[in-house]
């Protein structure tokens, strides 16, 4: 698949690291593509959380395939085809009720890993076991690590953002222009804090000068906990003015003498 991909699998390593690099996989440098023991090929429990969550949260759909504990395949050859069981090797699917995946993996240097996911009332947590001695041990860390999020961790999630009024527009064709909310703030707290002293503060200027982009940023909501800034949500123009010219001015003037005469 490597050499389909990108012509060899040198080629592919070389991708994969900088995809790492850019997911701030700061500690992990592939030599090969299919993750097998050799000289210099490692990462860290933490990188590894971070490339899981890049895919669950890219790839949501990856949940759907491994949380099927067993299914039938059918090997084809050129002799002919056969069929046989194959069960998931991750036995929290089983073993642990708020188990979404995601993947195990065992080497002679790396001994037995997992990558854990969980979810347990909308709070989604990832939980890495690398270098167990066996798979039960590993199974048992995951399962103390997820239990211990799940009692210690909250979340926060705005339902009930405000509508957003109308930004004045100087110079443009049209005098105002409509926003809409870049997308929805959630907050994590490991304090226990109270959420109900959560404010909001809408940012934004009393107008903006033509011409305006659709999805240029106008302002941003802020989210203050305690009186201490937690996180934003960007503000955006949801849709495009373009500058007035002279002739739009005299349109416009036009029409506006045109009622008046009228009777």
């Amino acid at each position: 698949m490597a050499e389909h991909i990108y012509g060899s699998e040198q080629e592919f390593v070389a991708r994969m690291n900088q995809r790492a690099k850019d997911l701030g996989m700061n500690n992990t440098t592939f030599i090969n593509c299919c993750g097998l023991d050799v000289e210099g090929h490692m990462t860290t429990a933490k990188d590894v959380a971070l490339m899981s969550r890049e895919l669950i949260n890219r790839y949501p759909q990856i949940h759907d395939y491994c949380t099927i504990w067993m299914e039938n395949i059918t090997h084809v050859t050129k002799r002919g085809s056969s069929e046989f069981g194959l069960a998931n090797t991750n036995k929290l699917i089983k073993q642990y009720p708020y188990a979404t995946g995601l993947k195990t993996g065992s080497t002679d240097d790396a001994k037995y890993c997992v990558s854990a996911t969980a979810e347990k009332d909308g709070l989604k947590l990832i939980a890495v076991v690398m270098g167990a001695p066996d798979h039960k041990i590993r199974f048992a860390d995951a399962t103390t690590l997820l239990n211990y999020g799940f009692g210690k961790c909250q979340v926060y999630t705005d339902t009930e953002k405000e509508q957003l009024p109308k930004l004045t527009i100087q110079g443009g064709i049209e005098e105002q222009a409509a926003l809409t909310y870049e997308s929805d703030f959630s907050y994590m707290d490991v304090t226990g804090a109270d959420f109900s002293q959560i404010t909001k503060e809408l940012e934004l200027p009393e107008s903006a000068a033509a011409p305006i982009t659709k999805g240029a940023v106008a302002g941003r909501l802020i989210y203050k906990l305690n009186g201490k800034e937690i996180g934003s949500v960007k503000v955006l123009f949801d849709e495009d003015v373009r500058k007035a010219l002279f002739k739009d001015y005299f349109l416009k003037t036009l029409g506006e003498f045109c009622m008046e005469k009228t009777p």
